[in-house]
């Protein structure tokens, strides 16, 4: 069977996975799976882009420091014919901090005639996924309305990157290397177009633990190479990431800023405290006695349901939650961290724990790029083209699914 991607007949490759086999996505080449260099001449302009979260699965599996993984992972996918591979840590800057900003305005806004909290992040797939499909009011409302790091990566590839390329969006297909299985049933959203050409953002999601198979299957010479970035010739020379234990630390991000803008409180170190379990901790921002911020995450699915339950009954203590459906968090994510038994595998995960620790932290707010994307790509960071680029909407139970998305 031919694809729309390449003249080759055996160039045409369906990936499902374990547990949903409705999420279906296209892969560009069945050279990529087999790790056989591919006659990229044929092909659109592939680009890759990889979640920092994956990247300390990489380190772990194949020993080394997590920038010297993210080099020998675009080495190998350069090998095989990939034009650019990126990092998603610019895209989830511009998650944060779209995050920080609407959440100072709900704070603002919040009444007891018209609530705007809390607000629950919405970064995890399959936590937003599960508020749309099954939970819907009263819980949507207070989904905060910034994309995730991946939508936002697809409208940066499909549009910014695009047009510095002179392309059309149509003529990039681009892969997202993620740590769970939802990101590809996110990449399958209808409702949510690039920027504003009404081009898919990801084309194809493989997750971590598939590439590394396609990796140890491959007999291809890998040179190491530097990651490439959305401005030109310029390469990425060491991996950064957010304050976050496992994940893109939208929680501590949010809480410094809050503090700062709404009370003119500077929070160094952030400090959690643990409640019901590990995956259950709160911050608190006190002075003079009186709580002033409470924040929370909570992870996996069993805390979920207790957070859902105490907002429905009007019970609710907390002003934000970092909510993420993997228990441990991102780096957990089932794509990535499970042992053969499909079980979590703890000794690994304890392992890219320590990788990811070792990363240097970068605010978002410190990043020059993201300045120069809100000036040249978004014409400033209050500009309706932001509303646009970097915010959705949310739809309810009752809305149909897409013809090849999963039934809850």
């Amino acid at each position: 069977m031919k694809c729309e991607h390449c003249t080759r007949k055996e160039c045409s490759k369906k990936t499902k996975t374990d547990d949903q086999e409705n999420a279906s996505v296209d892969v560009p080449s069945l050279a990529l799976e087999n790790g056989e260099k591919c006659d990229t001449s044929q092909h659109k302009v592939l680009v890759v882009s990889v979640c920092p979260q994956s990247l300390p699965y990489f380190a772990a599996k194949f020993r080394l420091s997590v920038t010297d993984a993210s080099r020998r992972l675009c080495g190998f996918l350069k090998s095989l014919g990939v034009h650019y591979v990126f990092d998603t840590t610019i895209a989830a800057d511009f998650s944060v901090l779209e995050s920080q900003k609407e959440f100072v305005r709900r704070f603002r806004q919040h009444s007891e005639e018209e609530p705007a909290l809390p607000m629950l992040t919405s970064a995890c797939p399959g936590w937003v996924r599960y508020a749309e499909r099954v939970l819907g009011h009263p819980v949507t409302p207070h989904l905060c309305t910034a994309k995730s790091p991946q939508q936002i990566m697809g409208s940066l590839v499909k549009d910014y990157f695009a047009r510095r390329q002179n392309l059309s969006p149509d003529k990039i297909f681009h892969v997202i290397v993620a740590p769970c299985y939802d990101r590809k049933l996110e990449a399958l959203r209808e409702d949510v177009p690039t920027a504003l050409h009404g081009s898919r953002g990801a084309d194809c999601v493989l997750t971590s633990g598939e590439v590394v198979q396609i990796m140890e299957q491959s007999d291809l010479v890998v040179k190491d190479a530097a990651v490439d970035t959305l401005f030109g010739g310029l390469k990425e020379e060491e991996v950064r990431r957010h304050d976050g234990a496992s994940s893109d630390g939208y929680l501590a991000h949010v809480f410094r800023h809050a503090a700062k803008q709404l009370f003119d409180e500077d929070v160094g170190e952030v400090t959690y405290r643990t409640l019901r379990n590990k995956d259950f901790q709160e911050v608190t921002l006190e002075k003079n006695g009186e709580v002033l911020l409470r924040f929370a995450a909570a992870y996996g699915f069993r805390n979920i349901q207790n957070v859902v339950l105490k907002l429905k009954k009007g019970r609710f203590p907390y002003h934000f939650v970092e909510v993420l459906a993997c228990a441990g968090g991102c780096l957990n994510g089932r794509g990535q961290a499970q042992a053969e038994d499909g079980r979590a595998d703890k000794a690994l995960l304890r392992q890219m724990e320590g990788k990811y620790a070792d990363v240097p932290v970068r605010p978002p707010e410190t990043s020059a790029h993201v300045q120069e994307l809100y000036r040249e790509w978004l014409d400033g960071a209050d500009s309706p083209r932001v509303r646009e680029a970097l915010h959705t909407v949310y739809r309810g139970p009752g809305l149909p699914a897409a013809s090849r998305d999963i039934k809850w």
